[in-house]
């Protein structure tokens, strides 16, 4: 028989298990972080494109605010709807899942700093690069 003398394994620390978090997220919070990724990028592709667009052309209206702010309302429903879709919680029952408004807000919580850091780099890094 050992004596344990007061030690005690060392439990990991705060920044020790956000990496650990970071490294291994759960299911439902990759899938809505995911979910909010694509549609970030593909809407922050057609609002760069029709920027460029309106750059190079004089005939077309410039409505890049307008489209912005369509973009960042349809990031923040698609990312709600999608992760509402994608994430069902179990029930307990054998195989029966069911959804949840939570669903839904978790998309949306993941979703507001996606669409700003994406809104960041596509008008304040790329724009400036396409000239």
């Amino acid at each position: 028989m050992t004596e344990d003398h007061g030690h005690r394994p060392a439990g990991r620390g705060w920044l020790e298990t956000r990496v650990r978090e970071a490294r291994n997220p759960p299911p439902p919070v990759f899938r809505a972080v995911v979910a909010n990724m694509v549609v970030a990028v593909i809407g922050a592709i057609a609002l760069l494109a029709w920027d460029w667009l309106a750059s190079r052309d004089p005939s077309l209206p410039d409505i890049t605010l307008g489209l912005t702010a369509v973009y960042v309302v349809v990031v923040l429903v698609a990312g709600s709807v999608l992760t509402w879709l994608w994430v069902e919680l179990p029930t307990g029952a054998s195989g029966e899942r069911r959804r949840s408004p939570w669903a839904g807000l978790l998309g949306l919580f993941a979703a507001v700093p996606i669409v700003y850091l994406v809104l960041v780099v596509v008008l304040q890094v790329i724009r400036p690069m396409l000239g």
